[in-house]
């Protein structure tokens, strides 16, 4: 076991992912990148982070499956015998549409990997990371979304429910294991610019809806990293059961 922590990330490829495993690299933990089926984002942030002095593995899994989680935990245990971090970062929004207009199979899979996928993945860390059970406790972090408050009308209803049942998550798993030495909680990220908008379809979403933040601006994936690394820091010690918005006051 080295004396580094170690974090692992979720969806850790690209955008706020990527982002955040780098800003964890440089903030001194070891990390591994899950990512989907993009190796060579996943490869190039794994540079980034080792570039910073971090030790970084990446793991391809679909971690919306138990099977995926499995993997990604196993070859942390295996590369790095420690957990002090986890960051339920995967997530997808479907392409944009009115709910009655969306397949039902692109809304299933949203679910399952923004709702069951983030379940599995803070239920394996806390495993490792529970004092009743051996570990040292440590942090969950989930991602929530600025769409909870919003509702995302005409563009991701379903995705909106979805990230609503992260705040229940970070809420109930909070309380759960607040005497098991690990703090729990979430980030909600309004409008960020990234692929994610492109992949739904609607790639002049930030130069249509940037202007219309109070803050005049979209966001950046750095940003929201910050936010993250901070609820995991000492800084936040009697944070948990929060979430954080990251929404330029949407």
């Amino acid at each position: 076991m080295g004396d580094r922590p170690v974090i692992i990330v979720t969806g850790a490829g690209r955008g706020i992912g990527a982002a955040i495993a780098i800003k964890a690299a440089e903030a001194g933990y070891d990390v591994v990148i899950n990512y989907a089926g993009n190796a060579e984002a996943a490869k190039q942030t794994s540079a980034t982070c080792e570039a910073a002095g971090a030790k970084a593995i990446t793991v391809q899994a679909d971690v919306a499956k138990q099977e995926g989680v499995e993997t990604v935990f196993k070859a942390s245990d295996e590369a790095f015998g420690r957990l002090d971090a986890v960051v339920t970062n995967a997530g997808i929004t479907g392409v944009s549409s009115k709910l009655v207009d969306a397949d039902p199979e692109m809304i299933e899979r949203v679910i399952d990997l923004n709702v069951t996928g983030a379940l599995l993945t803070a239920r394996e860390g806390a495993a490792r990371m529970m004092t009743s059970r051996g570990g040292k406790g440590g942090n969950i972090v989930n991602l929530s979304s600025a769409s909870v408050w919003i509702g995302s009308p005409n563009d991701f209803v379903w995705y909106a429910t979805s990230k609503g049942s992260i705040d229940v998550l970070t809420l109930g798993l909070s309380r759960e294991l607040a005497g098991e030495g690990i703090r729990v909680n979430a980030v909600a990220p309004g409008l960020i610019d990234t692929e994610i908008h492109a992949s739904a379809g609607i790639p002049d979403r930030i130069a249509r809806l940037g202007s219309s933040v109070p803050i005049g601006r979209a966001g950046t994936a750095e940003e929201v990293a910050d936010a993250v690394l901070y609820l995991m820091s000492e800084q936040a010690s009697y944070v948990t059961g929060t979430v954080l918005k990251v929404a330029g006051g949407r």
